[in-house]
């Protein structure tokens, strides 16, 4: 005979205990970085009305979250992702990694993708360490650009984190979000493993994104502009709709 597989979870199991960690993660976000949540939608809305651009930045699988808003179902048109194949992973992991703690790398991306002084910057690290990172921040806001940070302060203020001769993201940025994520962002331990797996930085960061992307969308609806938004592609009315804007923002 054989028995019925179980329809839930159980509550100790390795996948129920990463839920309820990314759930208890995402719910903090309402309390504790609900303040950082309501300024960063504030400066975007602020952008929006101005009609200014949205820019996001992020390396290794920090790019993720770039990607996360750009061309996206839902989303801002004017939101431009700033990616470069050499800081992503498909190309060469470890090259990713070296070229995200290469000093000048980041005045060399930010002549290929100007950024003005009145439009905003949203950087995603975890660690807030790397020098693309630090000084891409820094040239910004030299120009007078705001930069929003999602980072980890627990990982950013450990001991444990990779020393650097850099400020670190958080102690930088005009308005940081903590994701309140772990040392190393792997959040589960496995019995006789030896080391935790399940990383929460990607799905904690973009639901940061999403809350401040709707907080600053009502806004600058609330002050009288309407931005402009994409439809999913998927949907009977999608193509055309978001036909109006290609040629606009859908080139990095």
């Amino acid at each position: 005979m054989t028995s019925s597989s179980p329809t839930t979870l159980d509550a100790h199991s390795p996948a129920a205990r990463y839920l309820g960690l990314a759930a208890d993660l995402v719910d903090r976000l309402r309390t504790t970085e609900g303040a950082n949540i309501l300024a960063a939608a504030r400066i975007i809305a602020d952008a929006l009305v101005a009609q200014r651009t949205i820019h996001i930045f992020g390396t290794g699988h920090s790019h993720m979250l770039a990607e996360e808003l750009y061309y996206r179902a839902g989303g801002l048109v004017n939101v431009k992702p700033l990616l470069f194949d050499g800081l992503m992973l498909h190309t060469s992991a470890l090259l990713s990694t070296s070229l995200e703690r290469l000093p000048g790398l980041a005045e060399a991306l930010l002549r290929d993708h100007p950024i003005a002084p009145d439009d905003v910057l949203i950087v995603a690290s975890n660690s807030g360490s790397n020098a693309v990172t630090s000084e891409i921040v820094q040239l910004a806001m030299a120009n007078g650009t705001p930069v929003i940070a999602i980072t980890s302060l627990t990982h950013a203020t450990s001991p444990e984190a990779r020393p650097t001769t850099l400020p670190r993201l958080h102690e930088l940025a005009t308005v940081v979000i903590d994701n309140g994520g772990a040392v190393g962002d792997a959040a589960v331990d496995i019995a006789g493993l030896g080391s935790r797996v399940s990383a929460t930085s990607t799905v904690v960061g973009a639901t940061i994104l999403n809350a401040v992307m709707a907080e600053a969308i009502q806004l600058s609806v609330d002050a009288g502009v309407i931005p402009d938004i994409y439809e999913s592609s998927n949907t009977s009315s999608g193509d055309v709709s978001n036909h109006r804007f290609i040629g606009r923002t859908t080139t990095p």
